[in-house]
């Protein structure tokens, strides 16, 4: 994958894992025996150091790029962050052109199907209880009951092995002092206000 521009790129690694953890559903995409792309919700596996190494998620079995993926493993894992239209309306300077603020992340991997119950139920459990985090009566898989083991048989865990990556933070770097100013004014007041976090967060990278 070709990198983007140096002034784009993510901070730190943990800023990757929060835009994957914060934004699980992603586009699973592959391209053998046909183009496929199914959108799914994937949570990240990292390594000792803290580092991205992985994506878990699950497929229903009866989906069609299943038997495509065992076919020709390879898959393209697409996420989209905060994100936002910048308008001109909001800058006293009329003659910036608008455009688009986001953090997204794009991942190579080869998909890797884990077929025992135990396997499945890990998955399942690992989204379920990152789903209901600080709920009120957070919800679990033993809630079902006898339902779970028919359910889960309609589902095949996965796990994308990540051989490449192409992250980017576009979030204003390249903006004047005033410019930057004036859009960070409007977001606040009329969002998205994580986009508008965010660009607080890296607006110390500016040019």
């Amino acid at each position: 994958m070709d990198k983007p521009p140096e002034k784009y790129a993510a901070q730190s690694e943990a800023d990757i894992v929060a835009l994957v953890t914060a934004h699980p559903l992603a586009w699973v995409v592959s391209a053998g025996q046909g183009f496929s792309a199914t959108p799914l919700p994937l949570r990240p596996r990292l390594d000792a150091e803290g580092r991205l190494t992985a994506l878990a998620g699950h497929f229903a079995r009866s989906n069609p790029q299943v038997a495509r993926l065992r076919a020709d493993p390879q898959a393209l894992m697409l996420f989209m962050g905060p994100h936002g239209y910048v308008s001109p309306s909001w800058m006293a300077d009329r003659t910036q052109a608008p455009t688009w603020n986001y953090a997204c992340a794009a991942f190579a991997g080869d998909i890797v199907f884990e077929e025992g119950p135990e396997a499945t139920r890990a998955v399942l459990d690992d989204l379920i209880e990152a789903m209901e985090d600080g709920r009120p009566a957070a919800w679990r898989t033993d809630d079902m009951g006898p339902r779970y083991e028919g359910l889960a048989r309609g589902v095949v865990g996965f796990r994308a092995e990540i051989r490449a990556r192409r992250v980017v933070f576009k979030l204003g770097q390249d903006e004047r002092d005033d410019v930057f100013a004036d859009i960070m004014a409007a977001l606040q007041q009329q969002g998205p206000q994580d986009l508008a976090r965010l660009m607080d967060v890296y607006a110390a990278a500016r040019e």
